[in-house]
């Protein structure tokens, strides 16, 4: 275990171009992050091209060694990791935010190692006798985004690495630290050049996913990126994991408690200040006990306190960025213009320093408002009246986009009804953006394609072979 100082200094450049990373709460410097060159990609998968055989020699049984030991160095360094990453990214120590994500990457990596994948028997009829294996693909390209940075890399190079694949990966330019940092540690129990960060800007990401050594590309972010990659990977027949933007609904049938539910629906909206694919983006209440989850969720929102991460009473915390920050004001002004009601927030002090919008809740909004059609991506939720479980089911699957989805009751057995009604890849139960590394997610529409998790994550990191007589 190193201290927080020691970890930042072992990833600080001692050459070559840098850019400062700012803290997005106060604007100080965190620390320089690296700017990486196409010529640094270049050398990072010719490393991974020379490691990666060796490693998928070992067998599943000595990877998954590897991978526990990787998990415990985590565990080792978790204060000093959450530490950098709440500086980086803005979330907050406490709370699900930046040592939830650290503690969810050492047990992504436990799991990944221990989930068992034995070869199929698909025919044995006495005759015919054909066996279903999955083997390496060779060389992974993992590009991940700024708002969960260490879990969703870990949800992208875990599974390569247990399936015998290198990894090359290229972090966010908003939270590179966090990413090397990650790699750093981990590195400590992984052989040299199985692992690399390249820390660059759109140059590098476009070069990895068209790159001809690259035999698969892992991407979380929008869908617009997405579909560049799509095309980009064309030449190169690469196999793709894609997990692209969401604007996830939440449906609140009558008969649901609407106090029990508070605090469900608030965390299933505003974990890490909103800013996450999986969340609630748009919630659709009955008629009958809309102003009771109004008022019920209010109250919870109210009394959740924003600030600086290394504070820790703060379980909310800034945007990540400036950007962000003006698409947030941006539809909830849009909003307001439009007639809508604001029950909390919407009145961000310009004035304060960093990235801080508050927690904002909007109800009497019309579905076709912007703030209801668009991934807001941060603290503002639209609360939208519905007469009808049809109605509200149409409007959930209205948009084109569908990575989850949730519907809230004290009936579960009706909730699943309305569930299987919703056109999302994954749809909670009186719960919403509950990952779990042992079930299969992914999205559906333009949410993108590819599972990831469990025992099909695993296989999608694999190339299927079929071994007949």
């Amino acid at each position: 275990m190193e201290t927080y100082d020691a970890l930042l200094a072992s990833i600080t450049p001692t050459s070559g171009a840098t850019r400062t990373i700012l803290d997005p709460a106060t604007g100080a410097a965190v620390g320089q992050a690296p700017v990486h060159t196409v010529a640094d990609l270049e050398a990072a998968i010719a490393a991974a091209t020379a490691a990666q055989p060796a490693w998928a020699g070992l067998g599943h049984d000595a990877r998954s060694a590897a991978l526990l030991k990787a998990a415990d160095a985590v565990e080792r360094s978790a204060e000093e990791l959450a530490r950098l990453l709440s500086r980086e990214q803005g979330k907050p120590l406490n709370g699900p935010n930046a040592r939830f994500e650290v503690g969810a990457c050492a047990a992504w990596l436990r799991v990944a190692a221990t989930t068992p994948l034995e070869p199929e028997t698909v025919v044995d009829d006495g005759e015919t006798r054909a066996e279903l294996h999955y083997r390496p693909i060779g060389v992974v390209g993992a590009i991940g985004p700024w708002n969960w940075p260490m879990m969703i890399t870990v949800w992208q190079l875990a599974p390569a690495l247990r399936m015998g694949n290198a990894v090359v990966v290229k972090p966010s330019e908003y939270t590179p630290l966090s990413v090397l940092a990650l790699a750093k540690v981990l590195n400590e129990e992984l052989p040299e050049g199985l692992l690399t960060v390249v820390s660059g800007g759109r140059d590098v990401g476009e070069a990895l996913a068209g790159h001809p050594g690259i035999g698969k590309i892992m991407f979380t972010g929008s869908t617009a990126t997405g579909k560049a990659i799509i095309k980009s990977s064309a030449d190169t027949v690469k196999r793709l994991t894609l997990e692209l933007g969401g604007n996830d609904a939440g449906i609140v049938l009558p008969d649901a408690d609407p106090k029990a539910i508070a605090e469900g629906l608030f965390w299933g909206a505003f974990i890490n200040t909103g800013q996450t694919c999986a969340a609630v983006k748009r919630l659709y209440v009955h008629t009958d006990i809309y102003d009771a989850v109004c008022e019920e969720l209010t109250a919870v929102a109210a009394a959740m306190p924003m600030g600086n991460g290394l504070d820790e009473a703060n379980v909310l915390g800034p945007l990540q960025n400036k950007a962000q920050y003006d698409i947030v004001a941006r539809l909830v002004d849009a909003a307001k213009a439009s007639g809508a009601r604001v029950l909390l927030g919407g009145n961000p002090d310009t004035d304060r320093t960093g990235h801080f919008y508050p927690t904002t809740l909007i109800a009497d909004i019309d579905n076709n408002n912007p703030l209801v059609t668009e991934e807001q991506f941060g603290p503002a939720l639209p609360i939208i009246r519905y007469s009808t479980v049809d109605e509200a089911v149409a409007n959930a699957n209205a948009l084109d986009v569908g990575l989850g989805a949730s519907v809230w009751s004290s009936d579960p057995a009706a909730a699943r009804t309305v569930a299987a009604r919703l056109e999302a890849g994954t749809v909670w139960i009186n719960k919403h953006g509950a990952v779990d590394p042992r079930i299969p997610f992914g999205g559906a529409k333009q949410s993108g394609y590819g599972l990831e998790f469990g025992v099909e994550g695993l296989k999608a990191l694999g190339v299927p072979q079929v071994i007949n007589g």
